[in-house]
């Protein structure tokens, strides 16, 4: 039996996280798809490293900002002075000179900038946009691992429904098989029609059988997902029954929604904000500094007199300072102009960013209504396919259809339910697909 609403889950499995673990007691555990999010947020450790980038990036904007705080600096030196020697210029006529031979150096230094041609501000501003970044890619992974806790989710549930409607067959063959053996007992049916329906048993127990194994697999990597530890089967308690409002919403809708929230857009926009600020951070480099220095030194001995005077000096000084790289005149533009090449460059990828948005978003709406044009029809089918099996059953009973023609119209009772079943799940999916793709899942 060829199920294609499987495939269409196979995608996400490409989405990878490294759950925590949850201990769970009970073997059955009733969860809508809220309560996975609110799970996931709380126990997947991919999503839980992505919040330990927030505060590392929330630690650098601290770090940016303790720049304005001012430098103290202290230094301590204990020394042996040799002896002094003094000779003419030509070093003739040289004698000693005692010098003490202990010596002592203390200072202590502070600095606080006053301005520095906008270099602590840019830092200041490129960390905040780095948490702005570090929050977004957050939200980008939560809506993945929401993605994948989606297509698993209705994986399972598309595979529950169609359990459902294997057990329905089954249950209407068992009764088809009791009806041809009493008909057979009575001679009006041959061994053969017994057999077309028993083999047609074992076709729909083995098919509900690969559907109950792949439930299994697939309520593990849920489980997985979760980091919920045990064997522990997870009921879905969604009935996924969106008003047609919600689904119909136009594509309008959906390309206002990505413009505003989609991960890619707001993260190609911080490109270029952090690469403006580069530019201005180049540039202050160009520009003098000044700052507030305060000094005070207690040296020892004092060896600049002669005779040395074998006592500790103690002095301080209060000041303005500038500091201007000249190096920086021919050394920065280049570092300029590379900044402002980077910041084109950021412009031209956001571009880009709200082109494939835009195109994906497209694509995706259009396989929405695909997806309701083939729920429609599979409604229908449904509808067709069961008015067939009572039309051939009420013939069979008469006498007037083989029992062929009762398999065929119960084979094709089972395939149109199936794939109503596909059909409702894959038009759920192209709807959080677009909602993953607009950021609002």
């Amino acid at each position: 039996m060829s199920k294609t609403s499987l495939l269409t889950f196979a995608v996400v499995l490409a989405i990878g996280s490294n759950p925590g673990r949850l201990t769970a007691q009970s073997r059955t555990l009733t969860m809508s798809l809220e309560q996975l999010f609110r799970t996931a947020d709380e126990h997947n450790t991919s999503i839980k490293s992505f919040e330990s980038s927030i505060r590392e990036a929330e630690a650098g904007v601290a770090a940016a900002k303790a720049e304005r705080l001012p430098d103290v600096d202290a230094s301590l030196a204990f020394s042996y002075l040799g002896g002094g020697r003094i000779t003419d210029r030509d070093f003739s006529d040289g004698f000693g000179v005692h010098i003490p031979h202990y010596g002592n150096n203390f200072a202590l230094t502070a600095q606080m900038p006053i301005y520095t041609g906008g270099a602590i501000e840019s830092g200041i501003s490129l960390s905040k946009l780095a948490l702005k970044m570090a929050e977004v890619n957050a939200v980008d992974n939560r809506q993945r691992v929401r993605m994948m806790l989606v297509g698993y989710y209705l994986g399972l549930h598309n595979l529950k429904n169609q359990e459902r409607v294997f057990d329905e067959n089954i249950a209407l063959t068992s009764i088809l098989i009791d009806h041809t053996q009493k008909r057979q007992s009575e001679g009006v049916a041959l061994r053969n029609d017994l057999t077309r329906y028993e083999l047609q048993m074992e076709s729909l127990k083995l098919g509900r059988t690969q559907v109950q194994n792949s439930a299994k697999t697939i309520n593990h990597q849920l489980l997985t997902a979760l980091g919920i530890d045990g064997d522990v089967e997870i009921l879905p308690t969604e009935a996924f029954e969106h008003d047609e409002e919600r689904i119909a919403t136009s594509e309008q809708f959906w390309q206002a929604e990505a413009t505003d929230n989609a991960p890619a857009l707001q993260r190609s926009k911080l490109g270029i904000d952090m690469s403006e600020q580069k530019v201005r951070l180049e540039k202050s480099a160009r520009r003098p500094s000044v700052a507030i220095v305060a000094e005070e030194h207690l040296d020892g001995p004092i060896t600049i007199e002669i005779p040395n005077i074998n006592k500790n000096m103690n002095y301080f000084f209060v000041g303005v300072g500038m500091k201007y790289r000249f190096g920086s005149l021919y050394k920065n533009s280049k570092k300029v102009r590379q900044a402002r090449q980077q910041a084109e460059t950021a412009r031209q990828q956001h571009q880009s960013a709200v082109e494939g948005i835009e195109d994906a978003i497209q694509a995706a709406y259009n396989d929405l209504l695909t997806a309701q044009a083939e729920l429609s029809t599979s409604l229908k089918s449904v509808e067709l396919a069961t008015q067939n099996y009572d039309v051939i059953n009420n013939r069979y009973e008469n006498g007037l259809a083989l029992v062929t023609d009762m398999v065929d119209a119960a084979n094709q009772r089972l395939d149109a339910g199936l794939r109503l079943v596909n059909s409702r799940i894959n038009l759920l999916l192209k709807y959080y697909n677009l909602k993953f793709l607009s950021g609002t899942l």
